[in-house]
């Protein structure tokens, strides 16, 4: 018979409510400027890397490209990101802020920077980055 799983040592529950804790408070603070905190870090990775291919972006995002085309199409049709075709290849598409999409990101910039100091506020700024440390660690 297998032992019961205890839920305060199983690492994935302990990261997924954590998760869950923290999206909310950025999703808080970045709803003020009608994003999730999933298009901020799309739009964040575009205003820093322009002209970014679909396959470059879903793996910068550590997401599925069919994930990744769902979150996009929000900010295609609010005018945020707009997808033009690659020169050398037709069916390769780059993904840029449009103008608006900059404004945006400017504004919610502000919003993340508020969410950053509240969850650092609780956590504590060297806990904090310690832990992202140990995050991208994961993930790098």
């Amino acid at each position: 018979m297998t032992r019961p799983i205890s839920y305060d040592e199983c690492n994935c529950f302990a990261l997924r409510q954590a998760a869950r804790h923290v999206t909310q408070i950025y999703e808080r603070h970045l709803g003020e400027v009608g994003l999730t905190a999933a298009q901020f870090t799309i739009l964040a990775k575009l205003a820093r890397t322009p002209n970014l291919p679909m396959v470059d972006l879903a793996d910068a995002m550590v997401m599925e490209r069919t994930t990744l085309v769902r979150a996009m199409k929000p900010l295609q049709r609010d005018g945020l990101v707009v997808a033009e075709s690659a020169e050398h290849d037709g069916r390769t598409f780059l993904f840029s802020l449009t103008e608006k999409g900059e404004t945006t990101f400017d504004q919610a910039a502000i919003a993340w920077r508020a969410a950053q100091d509240e969850f650092e506020e609780k956590f504590g700024h060297a806990r904090a980055k310690a832990l992202r440390s140990e995050l991208f660690g994961i993930t790098g």
